[in-house]
């Protein structure tokens, strides 16, 4: 039986890549997204290249709909293998009194809350069927203090907390929950600030001793080595892909 996956947050950048190295390996991929049209598209693009994934249309910060995508994916597949916390935003670039407390406010629905009701939906479906795996997508910017980004910061601290105290909570019962924290990521958001002059890329550069950014396809192979069943013994692990930069 072919296993089956949820990536929140599959039709762009990490998930994009992510929803394709799962695909490619035989599983059955749901991707979310609040864009239906960016879902569909991306579900075409997949069928043109011989490969089937499904779209539910999903907020992350309503935690009824996150709950009944995971009902809608075991009535279709039979079961829940893995689930990707990947939705997450970045908002308000600035010194902690300059930030806005609405744009925190949203960071902490979607970053961590959101984080939250796909573990606890996705928790209760495994337990039913003998256990499972959940990777979630924290931050070099949830493992240290980052200037400008204190928001951010919180909201990828909490995510370590969650991958790390549920992973204790759950350790007996089959469901292993881990974390990858990546460096700078060369995703379309990212590369279009660039662009823009919002950032310097040798800058972000330079912050990795490896004096380059990463690749959306790097972050992908570390979140399938983190879901993979073959990992029987890794839990509560935040798995750096940073280019050196928890070295310091």
């Amino acid at each position: 039986m072919k296993r089956t996956i949820i990536i929140t947050g599959g039709t762009t950048g990490i998930g994009k890549a992510t929803a394709y190295q799962f695909a490619k390996n035989g599983w059955n991929v749901v991707i979310t997204s609040r864009s239906e049209k960016k879902g569909n598209a991306f579900v075409e693009e997949a069928k043109n290249e011989g490969l089937d994934m499904t779209f539910f249309q999903l907020d992350v910060t309503k935690e009824e709909q996150v709950a009944q995508v995971i009902e809608q994916t075991v009535a279709k597949f039979g079961k829940l293998d893995s689930i990707v916390n990947n939705s997450g935003i970045s908002l308000g670039a600035a010194p902690l009194a300059d930030t806005e407390t609405e744009e925190f406010k949203q960071q902490l629905d979607t970053n961590v809350l959101g984080v939250y009701y796909g573990m606890k939906y996705a928790i209760r479906a495994m337990l039913k069927t003998g256990g499972g795996t959940i990777v979630n997508l924290a931050s070099i910017a949830g493992l240290n203090g980052l200037i400008y980004t204190a928001q951010y910061c919180a909201s990828k601290h909490a995510v370590v907390g969650l991958t790390k105290a549920a992973a204790i909570d759950y350790a007996q019962q089959g469901i292993r929950i881990n974390a990858v924290a990546p460096g700078a990521i060369k995703t379309d958001i990212l590369k279009h600030a660039i662009d823009a002059g919002a950032y310097d890329e040798k800058g972000i550069a330079a912050i990795h001793p490896m004096n380059r950014m990463g690749e959306v396809q790097d972050i992908a192979l570390a979140i399938y080595y983190l879901a993979s069943p073959d990992n029987k013994f890794l839990t509560g692990t935040i798995l750096n892909v940073d280019g050196g930069y928890n070295c310091r």
